[in-house]
């Protein structure tokens, strides 16, 4: 299957040999091709069958000690965000050594192309775009998409990763700078996965912005115009969905950055129409859920003794939860039991039966009121964190509320008191919109909590000792739920694949990490997580009959022949088919 889709990479080099385009590409237009140019790694039989010579220095450098050299470049740079202008302008240079470099130095550089200084970069993208990537589809191509997709030049795409901007990270909409987000998530799915660059396609449905700023800014390049919607945004999001399913109809499409409402309406419409995931609904439950289930796996404790707590009614804490739930009912427990093991808070306070200003997404998550009785909460119109950790005594606490500090020093102290060794997720990102930071939550616990974070943390001294702090990523299940679903072709992707991406995340937890306070295994091991979770979603989507049909030894065939590493093709000669 590698070699029919293209999966594995190999093909770049032998497809330009194959139809002669290569013999075409010569001098400075062969190094103006990043898919192509090798910059100073060029041999000298490539320098002179290319018309390269005296355009390049005289020494020929393997791609490994140019990693060295560009690692020297960005790590000279004072600024993250110039760190990720550097990134930008190497992947637009030379795209091999970019995913070489990334993948060498993941723990360094993951949080440079992606959170937390993507959304510096999303805050200021039409001042920091050097060169457009992707696709813009605007509500004026409404008839013209499948053209805008043809217009790529890429004629078979298995990944797209698509956003309306709407709800970026923490920062709300940011129009056109959205597309940040999906650039950021696909080079982590090339670096993670191994997905050929090629094979992938960000796409910003730049479908206008509220945001006065955006709109008042005379360098502002995206759709001036206030954002589509009711029924002419849903016409566009339909005839977005239908040109995909029509140019590249074995395409996986990963929703990112939609509002919640939008967000989850979306998936629930088309998720049985094109094999699609929502990674701040699916891709945030699987990794949170896998977290918890390694630290409760480690302990011998289950998912369904717990109290779960979040402060933050979005669509991020309405997924989480609703895995949590299913995974309670999958170890046994009783329906009654699971709903009163789960509360969530929104900006209002508690949810409950009977308050006003409930949104449809989360009333299924209102305690009724024989419960809030049970709990001893008194009459009221609002219940706060503190006093829901007070009559509820939550052993795990999670934080996707997007305002920092919202974890206050009462309540991690009350529920250190009432939890022996509480878990205590501030997820909110980037980092100034951390509910907490790792160190005030373990010195409010006397350092017994397990503490996990959505953006990264240094290591917190306890008791003379590092603590390390997970940090509960997205790219630790993504890339291997999209590899996954591409290898095995999967029509669409099923709730039970993402939760089997959840137990495998958690199956590869060492007790050294879980001892040494992180609920996740190194990111530097991300290939190898990425590789063991796509082979489980495959075979799951086989199992559950949405995917094809094939035995485990040549899925593992499929998902190693898929995985692409970034080296330089040989250009010449027939040994480097």
């Amino acid at each position: 299957m590698g070699d029919e889709a293209g999966l594995g990479g190999r093909s770049v080099g032998a497809q330009f040999r194959a139809t002669g385009a290569l013999r075409k590409l010569r001098g400075a237009e062969l190094l103006s091709s990043p898919e192509l140019n090798k910059d100073s790694a060029f041999s000298e039989q490539e320098r002179g069958e290319f018309g390269l010579r005296g355009l390049l220095p005289w020494r020929v450098l393997t791609i490994d000690q140019q990693v060295v050299l560009e690692m020297e470049h960005i790590r000279r740079k004072g600024e993250d965000l110039e760190k990720y202008i550097g990134l930008a302008a190497l992947q637009d240079r030379n795209e091999s050594l970019f995913y070489r470099v990334v993948l060498q130095n993941l723990e360094e550089l993951a949080p440079i192309l992606y959170t937390p200084t993507v959304g510096q970069a999303c805050l200021q993208f039409s001042h920091v775009l050097r060169r457009p990537r992707g696709l813009w589809i605007t509500p004026g191509d409404i008839d013209r998409i499948p053209e805008l997709l043809h217009n790529t030049g890429q004629s078979d795409v298995r990944l797209i990763v698509a956003t309306d901007n709407e709800r970026i990270l923490g920062l709300g909409d940011q129009g056109a700078g959205g597309m940040g987000i999906p650039i950021g998530k696909l080079a982590l799915y090339t670096a993670g996965a191994g997905i050929h660059p090629r094979l992938t396609l960000p796409i910003s449905l730049d479908c206008g912005t509220d945001n006065e700023e955006l709109l008042s800014d005379p360098q502002y390049f995206g759709y001036p115009h206030p954002r589509l919607r009711g029924d002419a945004y849903e016409a566009f999001i339909e005839a977005f969905v239908g040109a995909v399913l029509d140019v590249f109809p074995h395409a996986v499409l990963q929703w990112e950055d939609f509002k919640q409402h939008n967000a989850i309406h979306l998936l629930g419409r088309y998720r049985h129409r094109i094999a699609s995931f929502n990674d701040d609904i699916q891709g945030t439950a699987a990794v949170v859920m896998g977290g918890i289930l390694a630290v409760l796996r480690h302990r011998g404790q289950r998912l369904s003794d717990q109290r779960l707590v979040f402060l933050g009614g979005g669509a991020a804490g309405t997924g989480i939860a609703r895995m949590a739930e299913a995974f309670m009912a999958e170890e046994g427990a009783d329906p009654a039991e699971v709903r009163r093991s789960v509360v969530i808070l929104d900006s209002k306070g508690l949810i409950f039966t009977g308050r006003e200003g409930i949104k449809d997404d989360t009333k299924p998550f209102a305690l009724p009121p024989g419960e809030l009785s049970r709990l001893g909460f008194e009459p009221a119109d609002r219940y706060d964190l503190e006093e829901v950790v007070r009559r509820f005594a939550p052993t795990i606490l999670v934080g996707v509320s997007g305002v920092g500090g919202s974890f206050s020093e009462v309540a991690i102290r009350e529920m250190a008191r009432l939890t022996l060794a509480p878990i205590v997720l501030p997820l909110s990102n980037p980092t100034d919109k951390s509910e907490a930071t790792p160190a005030d939550v373990l010195a409010w616990s006397g350092g017994r909590a397990v503490v996990a974070t959505g953006s990264p943390f240094d290591p917190v001294d306890v008791d003379g000792q590092p603590r390390l702090v997970g940090q509960a990523n997205n790219v630790f299940v993504f890339p291997g739920i999209g590899l996954g679903a591409i290898v095995a072709r999967a029509r669409e992707v099923t709730e039970r694949m993402l939760l089997v991406a959840a137990t495998t995340l958690a199956g590869m937890v060492s007790a050294e990490r879980l001892n040494e306070g992180a609920m996740y295994p190194p990111l530097s091991d991300l290939r190898s997580i990425s590789r063991v979770i796509a082979l489980a979603v495959a075979r799951e989507a086989r199992a559950g009959g949405v995917g094809q049909m094939a035995s485990d030894e040549q899925l593992e065939r499929m998902v190693d022949q898929a995985m692409w590493w970034p080296d330089y093709p040989a250009l010449l000669g027939p040994s480097s088919d």
